[in-house]
C-alpha cells in the first residue's frame, strides 16, 4: 500500500490469548478514519495519541486492519501547524464547563460547600485541560482529563433528578471534580508516566489534597469524610486498585458515572470485532 501520514486520535492497549502485547489505534488524516491492531507493540511503546503515523503495509482480513510494529513508523508529534492538528480530540470549552458548573450548584443546597464548588471548578480548569486521563485505555490525549471530567458532571446534571432515591449533589460534585486530581501529577501534558503514579498514585493523591482543601475551609469533618470515601471508592473494587469498596449512595453513583465515561471512551477507541482489554470483550459496531 502507499506509504500515508495518519494521526493517532486514539489507542487502547491488549494482549492476545498467547500473551503477547499489541494497541488498537484509530488513526485519521483528511481522507479516512482507519482502527488497526498493530501487534507486539507495548504498552509503553509509541505512537502515542497525537503522534504522526504511517505504515509500509497493512493486512486487510474481512474489514479488520492490522499490521506487524516493523510495518509501522512512529513520526514525530503534530504541531498546531500541521494539516492534521484539528483532527486531534479537543478538551471541552470553558463556556460548557462553566454552565455544567453552574446549573449542578443551582441543583444545591449546602450553602458552605456550593462556593467550594465554583471556586474549584475555576481553578481546576486550566491543569485538566492540559493533561490526558491516561496513557491508554481512555481519554489517552491532551485535555482529556477535562473531558473525562466534564462528561462525568454533565451525565450527573442529567441524572441527578431522575434518582430515585436521596442524594447529595455537593458531594458527588466535589468528589468528581477531585477524582482524577492526582493524574496531573502522575503523567506529563504528553503522558509519559511519572514517578508519583508508583510511589502513591493518583487515587491516594486526589483524596489528601481534597483533604486539606476542605479542611482548610472549616468543612465538618464528617462530611469532609463522605466525600473523600467517594473518591477513594470511584473504582469500585478492590481488584482495580480502589482502596475502599464504594458503601454509600453517593459513592456507588459516582463509580458508575466514572464507568460510563471512561468505557464509552474505550468502545470509541476500538475497532469493530475488535478485543477491547479493558472492556474483557469484542466490540462490535456495524
Amino acid at each position: 500500500m502507499n506509504e500515508k501520514e495518519y494521526l493517532v486520535i486514539g489507542r487502547t492497549n491488549g494482549t492476545t490469548r498467547r500473551g503477547d502485547p499489541y494497541c488498537n489505534l484509530k488513526i485519521k488524516n483528511l481522507e479516512e478514519e482507519i482502527n488497526v491492531a498493530v501487534w507486539d507493540v507495548l504498552p509503553t511503546g509509541e505512537p502515542v495519541v497525537g503522534q504522526l503515523v504511517s505504515f509500509f503495509a497493512m493486512q486487510d482480513n474481512e474489514g479488520k486492519k492490522s499490521a506487524r510494529k516493523l510495518d509501522m513508523h512512529p513520526g514525530a508529534m503534530v504541531n498546531e501547524d500541521h494539516p492534521l492538528f484539528n483532527l486531534l480530540p479537543r478538551p471541552i470549552k470553558r463556556q460548557l464547563w462553566d454552565e455544567c458548573i453552574s446549573h449542578l450548584v443551582e441543583m444545591s443546597s449546602d450553602e458552605l460547600l456550593k462556593p467550594i464548588i465554583t471556586e474549584f471548578a475555576d481553578v481546576l480548569f486550566k491543569p485538566y485541560s492540559q493533561f490526558p486521563a491516561a496513557t491508554s485505555v481512555h481519554h489517552a490525549f491532551k485535555g482529556g482529563l477535562l473531558n473525562h471530567t466534564y462528561q462525568m458532571l454533565h451525565m450527573l446534571e442529567g441524572i441527578y433528578p431522575c434518582l430515585p432515591y436521596p442524594v447529595k449533589l455537593e458531594r458527588c460534585v466535589l468528589a468528581i471534580l477531585f477524582h482524577d486530581y492526582g493524574k496531573v501529577y502522575e503523567y506529563t501534558r504528553e503522558g509519559e508516566t511519572q514517578p508519583q503514579m508508583y510511589l502513591l498514585g493518583h487515587i491516594y493523591i486526589s483524596a489528601n489534597r481534597l483533604q486539606k482543601e476542605l479542611e482548610k475551609r472549616e468543612v465538618p469533618t464528617e462530611e469532609i469524610n463522605r466525600i473523600l470515601h467517594i473518591v477513594l471508592a470511584h473504582h469500585g473494587e478492590l481488584e482495580f486498585g480502589s482502596p475502599v469498596v464504594p458503601c454509600t449512595q453517593e459513592a456507588i453513583l459516582v463509580n458508575a458515572l466514572d464507568n460510563l465515561s471512561a468505557k464509552a471512551d474505550n468502545i470509541d477507541g476500538t475497532g469493530n470485532m475488535e478485543k477491547s482489554f479493558a472492556l474483557g470483550t469484542h466490540v462490535v459496531k456495524e
